[in-house]
């Protein structure tokens, strides 16, 4: 007698059960064909669209675009914005035992002596907050920054510290902070990438995990601008080959790529189609973009720029400042110097040169230009350095417990110092930020709930902040 399955009271093998079997699975099995086709048809119609089109966050943003100047290498807190007397008078003794207890550190020693900070602190503005000698240029602008003073995080190696800090996690893969940035809110730029990525110094020691869109659409990741030449590599047409030609090769290729969309639906494709109409854009718009003939002499002078062909960060800082006017919707400028495990002095005075005057001049020709109010800055590194020395008696180590940023613009609560730190700089003792709490502050200021903020891949929904973060109240204007 034929086995009849209780789902399907109809004899296995009759044209009844074979009917409702079809039937069962198109219903209720969503990881088969229908699943397939639904997948196919939603693709169709999101690349039918614009990929980068501006779309409208959860709830009011403070912030449109965002500016992020990543200090790769760790600066040290101690000697910008950290400013410790105790540890200035205990110089040379060793760290309290009480300090240390509990303490794990894989290659810190923690019996090594302290190391007062190198450089002098004085209060700026109305705030009176303090900075280091080393920064005036920042320093002048005390009474439109927040400085945050308890970041904590949890890797202490550089290139697993800065993807966390970008992407939210150690590990490689994951979107980062300006594609989730692009992939909830688009861009304003038509002829310009959304997401654009400038570097100085030695780059950085995560890559292109930094900025990468990670199981995202390529679409949403950071675009690498080259400092000398053609800002991409093959941006400009071979010899023989005009604009015309290349728009009418361009076109057969978008409808080829189009029929490929129809009958697929990888949105990949879409992101392929806008990869090519974004580099024929870039062609007209990319000289002008870089050409700095048209700033005053006052401006190249006030961002600190003697050569304006030549490559560096103040470069980088004004190129920044002319992208977002552009409405590229995010721009990080990657400046790995900061690794001072010796020579430290020498070494902080040469970074600081590099990036206090132009640092502080974006920020104040953003404010001039009306853009600040709507523009998130974020200025700081992937941790800190501790207060014992290393390398003789002139160098810092890696240090997750407790180090600085600073934040401007964007709704940031300006003017002000969050969280604190122990008489050491070695302990958050007051209002401490996690990674993950930084993010989700962000995010908040581009007008997003961190945690709605979602993509699903390999089953499971993912976003910046993975299952943790808080909106830090205290760092809201």
């Amino acid at each position: 007698m034929p086995f009849a399955h209780p789902s399907f009271p109809d004899p296995i093998g009759s044209a009844a059960a074979r009917a409702r079997a079809r039937r069962w699975f198109f219903r209720d099995c969503g990881v088969g064909l229908a699943g397939i086709a639904a997948g196919a048809l939603a693709a169709r119609e999101a690349g039918a669209a614009r990929p980068l089109a501006p779309r409208a966050p959860h709830h009011a943003p403070k912030a449109r675009r965002v500016v992020y100047l990543f200090q790769a290498g760790a600066p040290s807190q101690l000697e910008l914005f950290d400013p410790k007397p105790e540890l200035a008078r205990r110089g040379g003794s060793l760290p309290p035992a009480e300090l240390l207890e509990g303490y794990r550190a894989a290659f810190i020693n923690p019996k090594s002596a302290l190391l007062g900070p190198k450089f002098s602190f004085r209060p700026h503005g109305r705030s009176g907050t303090e900075f280091s000698d080393l920064l005036p240029h920042i320093g002048s602008l005390a009474d439109d920054i927040c400085v945050v003073r308890s970041l904590h995080t949890d890797a202490v190696n550089h290139a697993p510290a800065q993807i966390l800090m970008n992407t939210g996690a150690q590990q490689f893969g994951r979107p980062s902070f300006g594609a989730w940035t692009l992939y909830g809110l688009g861009s304003d730029a038509e002829d310009l990438p959304g997401y654009v990525v400038l570097t100085s110094a030695n780059g950085t020691s995560g890559g292109a995990s930094n900025y990468g869109a990670g199981f995202l659409p390529t679409t949403y990741g950071g675009i690498p601008f080259r400092p000398g030449g053609d800002p991409l590599l093959y941006l400009s047409n071979p010899r023989g080959v005009d604009r015309d030609a290349q728009r009418a090769s361009l076109d057969t290729l978008d409808r080829l790529n189009r029929l490929a969309l129809d009958a697929v639906g990888d949105p990949e494709i879409a992101a392929r189609i806008d990869a090519y109409e974004m580099a024929f854009q870039l062609q007209a718009s990319a000289p002008d973009l870089l050409d700095l003939s048209s700033e005053s002499p006052r401006t190249l002078a006030r961002y600190g720029i003697g050569d304006p062909a030549a490559h560096s960060y103040a470069r980088n800082c004004l190129l920044a400042r002319r992208l977002l006017e552009r409405g590229v919707r995010f721009v990080q400028l990657f400046h790995e110097a900061w690794d001072t495990h010796g020579d430290l002095v020498n070494r902080m005075r040469a970074n600081a040169r590099d990036v206090d005057q132009a640092s502080a001049a974006l920020v104040a020709d953003l404010k001039e230009r009306g853009l600040l109010d709507d523009t998130l800055v974020v200025w700081g590194g992937e941790f800190g350095r501790t207060p014992m020395m290393q390398g003789g008696t002139d160098g810092r180590d890696h240090h997750n417990r407790a180090f600085s940023i600073w934040l401007a613009g964007g709704g940031v609560r300006a003017g002000h110092v969050h969280g604190a730190t122990d008489d050491f700089g070695f302990n958050v003792v007051a209002d401490g930020v996690h990674v993950h709490d930084l993010n989700a502050t962000l995010l908040h200021l581009l007008g997003f709930d961190h945690t709605r903020l979602t993509y699903r891949f390999q089953g499971r929904d993912y976003r910046l902040t993975d299952v943790h973060g808080t909106v830090v109240g205290g760092i809201l204007g």
